[in-house]
């Protein structure tokens, strides 16, 4: 009986141990983790943007060019409202302006009825997290309303669409950007650094000289170089590809200094040498064998290169070199900041700006408590 309760019993390995220790020491890294969920709560807004925008992304309402942001509150009487705005235009400047109608207000709800939607792409829906609630405007209205009132929570743009939308739609490309640009890296950096490191000699001396030139070159105006080089009348998905691929190439040579580090002090090792004995190929000992013994610090690299990545598209789309209208991502909101006279008058412009800093403070924090957790003694 004893020898078949072992047997049954799950066997622990050196690696489930160390991850383990690895998640206990990062768990107390509290910035770390507050960090982690700032991130997990951003991508869920961008996978499900669909449904928590009020407005799809192409909607406008010119009547409400650069209306302020509404902010929502609550009262016994009215529920869940936000003001109503009266626009005023200068005849001079043509400077709009909004006023608080006291007299009015636009009723909210959760899981509002608004404009059909696919989610996805796939999905029909009709229910948005939040909107306007429509039966409670047309039962508080005097007269059977034309339209149904606006609402924007984070204001409107010169076309009068809502940023909040925009926002979270853009989101899927500036996240996804980071993502997609990461794992080309990975590829690049695992192969070169492991070659690097585990071949040397004249080979070694190619690929670390390379890295070097790579680091050289001055990053933003080979971006620009690169991006201006794209036909302009590729599709919106071709140059995404194409914007990643750019990022890319450029972002994988820390990676691959961090892997051929590590095999140059580990292909040495008695396993190192059993396995080649055994007859093992040079891939499965680099892949298999090698690899995984410092997958944390991969993992530590990676999300230390991403905040990068997401800096250099947000660059290339505010200079227009990038990704352009129709497509939507936090690079090309923020191309209506260009005019600074439209940032003075209307400051909301600039929300874009907010959500970049935090996904990059994020990213930097995650990988700083990474980084403690997988090498505790690493900083000291």
């Amino acid at each position: 009986m004893t020898g078949h309760a072992s047997q049954d019993k799950p066997r622990v390995t050196p690696s489930d141990a160390q991850w383990a220790l690895i998640a206990r020491r990062f768990g107390r890294h509290r910035l770390a983790v507050a960090s982690l969920y700032v991130l997990l709560a951003l991508y869920f807004l961008a996978i499900f943007a669909d449904f928590f925008a009020p407005y799809a992304p192409e909607w406008r309402d010119l009547d409400h060019a650069y209306c302020p942001p509404q902010i929502p509150c609550f009262n016994l009487t009215d529920g869940l409202h936000v003001p109503a705005f009266t626009r005023h235009v200068d005849p001079v400047t043509f400077r709009k302006t909004y006023t608080v109608d006291q007299d009015a207000s636009v009723p909210l709800a959760l899981f509002a009825k608004g404009e059909s939607y696919r989610l996805w792409g796939l999905i029909p829906m009709k229910r948005r997290f939040l909107g306007v609630d429509r039966e409670a405007w047309r039962e508080r209205a005097p007269a059977p309303p034309q339209t149904v009132p606006t609402f924007y929570m984070l204001g409107a743009d010169r076309y009068g669409r809502d940023l909040l939308s925009r926002i979270l739609i853009g989101a899927r490309i500036s996240l996804s950007v980071g993502i997609v640009a990461l794992a080309v890296t990975f590829v690049l950096g695992i192969m070169l650094g492991g070659v690097s490191g585990y071949v040397g000699g004249s080979l070694d001396n190619f690929i670390q000289r390379s890295i070097e030139v790579v680091n050289a070159l001055p990053q933003l105006p080979l971006w620009l170089a690169l991006a201006a080089a794209m036909p302009q009348d590729w599709s919106p998905l071709k140059v995404y590809f194409a914007i990643t691929i750019v990022l890319s190439l450029l972002g994988w040579t820390g990676l691959a200094r961090v892997v051929r580090g590590k095999l140059l002090s580990l292909r040495e090792e008695d396993y190192t040498m059993a396995a080649r004995l055994l007859g093992a190929s040079h891939a499965r000992i680099i892949f298999r064998h090698l690899v995984p013994g410092f997958t944390s610090h991969i993992i530590v690299a990676l999300t230390l290169s991403v905040p990068a990545i997401i800096l250099g598209e947000t660059s290339l789309s505010f200079l227009g070199v990038g990704l352009r209208p129709p497509v939507i991502s936090w690079g090309v909101l923020l191309q209506d900041c260009m005019n600074i006279t439209a940032v003075v008058n209307y400051p909301w412009l600039l929300l874009p700006v907010v959500f970049i800093v935090a996904v990059v403070l994020s990213f930097n924090f995650l990988g700083d408590g990474l980084r403690d957790a997988a090498d505790p003694y690493g900083g000291h």
